[in-house]
């Protein structure tokens, strides 16, 4: 990992102009640079809007009527050390006027290097490895190994599974009876839809540069490694093994770390995360208050059943609970988490009842050193990022 920050190595980051193990050790230092990741984030946001600038075509004397101005600067020789204000004023002029024309050149580039490719032109493919069986991608059956282009289908039957190299910065295993579309490649965005089966991702990419679409919430990748599954009614269940993935559907987000999963049900969306450790009654009890549309008439009964069996650790769900229930029941959820960890300074009652972001935002910092082993979480991270570079290299 770097030791240092890497914003000069952003923008070809960007435009995949670094080798796989520069953009490796790139992704590594983004997942825990706040510096680094804040520039990255404005990178990104100014090559999608240059995508959106309309294609203009430079006039044919465009040359003809700058090179008489930059042949004027040339001709400008001070004639002694000594100048005057008036000269001093006209040099600033020239040197803006130089700058301008240097910005109109410059424009002129960015126009031609994000606009030059016709917008009917895939960005690009992923490269489909055959790992047993004989997936498809469309009609096609895979013998070895073969492209799957933006818009393709990739489907296993109950004999084959596929291996996916994410670009540079992943890959992604394809369990039998699944099938997944490529959405999108692109520097600033990679995206598959996932529309039933399962699929095991493994991701080095800076946050939030990787999604997954099911038919219930989209995940998104935050620098990880993770199984979705989908059903055929389109429900989903995500298992988090390194780092962090977000769920979400609309205005509705869960965060999941390593260790936690996460189910989502069409129509409803991300329920509450949870870790895999809690206990039975706690699952269940946390499943009828995120899922059960009979829930009103037993609410109090199973919300006193999840609080009763929490753990410390289990304030990540109590958390993101208090969005989710009102009144009373946010009270009782406040009081149970407040009972493991009380709220920091700058946190109140109040606040947390109105659902202040900042105040829940610095009450999550302080809970959150009990949600996960940082150690382990970083081994594992470590462990997967290997995985993946030697597993691409013996293919």
């Amino acid at each position: 990992m770097f030791s240092k920050h890497v914003t000069k190595d952003l923008s070809a980051y960007c435009q995949g102009e670094l080798t796989s193990e520069e953009s490796r050790q790139v992704a590594e230092h983004l997942i825990s640079c706040t510096k680094c990741r804040e520039k990255f984030e404005e990178i990104k946001l100014g090559i999608k809007l240059a995508e959106q600038l309309p294609q203009l075509s430079a006039p044919s004397d465009l040359w003809q009527q700058l090179r008489p101005l930059l042949e004027n600067q040339q001709d400008v020789r001070p004639q002694t050390a000594t100048r005057t204000k008036s000269f001093v004023t006209s040099w600033q002029t020239q040197f803006a006027t130089i700058a301008t024309i240097v910005l109109v050149i410059t424009s002129l580039g960015i126009l031609w290097r994000y606009r030059s490719r016709p917008a009917s032109v895939p960005q690009g493919s992923w490269e489909v490895a055959r790992v047993d069986g004989t997936p498809k991608i469309g009609a096609t059956g895979i013998s070895n190994k073969g492209n799957l282009a933006v818009g393709q289908w990739l489907e296993t039957d109950a004999n084959s599974r596929a291996q996916i190299a994410v670009e540079s910065i992943g890959q992604v295993e394809i369990d039998p009876n699944t099938r997944v579309r490529l959405l999108q490649t692109q520097p600033t965005e990679h995206r598959l839809e996932l529309a039933h089966g399962k699929m095991s991702a493994r991701i080095w990419a800076p946050p939030r540069l990787f999604f997954v679409d099911t038919p219930s919430a989209v995940a998104a990748d935050l620098g990880c490694a993770y199984t979705l599954e989908v059903d055929d009614a389109g429900a989903s269940l995500l298992r988090v093994t390194a780092g962090w993935v977000a769920l979400e559907l609309k205005d509705r987000e869960s965060m999941v770390p390593a260790g936690a999963a996460c189910q989502t049900r069409r129509g409803i969306g991300p329920g509450t995360p949870y870790f895999e450790d809690a206990s039975e009654n706690f699952r269940q009890s946390l499943a009828k208050i995120d899922f059960d549309q009979n829930m009103p008439a037993t609410r109090r009964a199973t919300l006193d059943a999840l609080i009763a069996e929490s753990r410390k650790r289990d304030t990540l769900t109590l958390w993101h609970l208090l969005a989710r229930v009102e009144g009373n029941d946010r009270v009782r959820v406040y009081e149970a988490i407040a009972g493991f960890v009380p709220p920091p300074e700058g946190v109140s009652r109040e606040g947390v009842m109105q659902l202040d972001q900042q105040m829940l935002q610095l009450w999550r910092d302080k809970l959150e050193p009990s949600w996960s082993d940082r150690t382990a979480v970083s081994k594992a991270m470590a462990e997967a990022f290997w995985r993946l570079r030697t597993g691409s290299e013996e293919r």
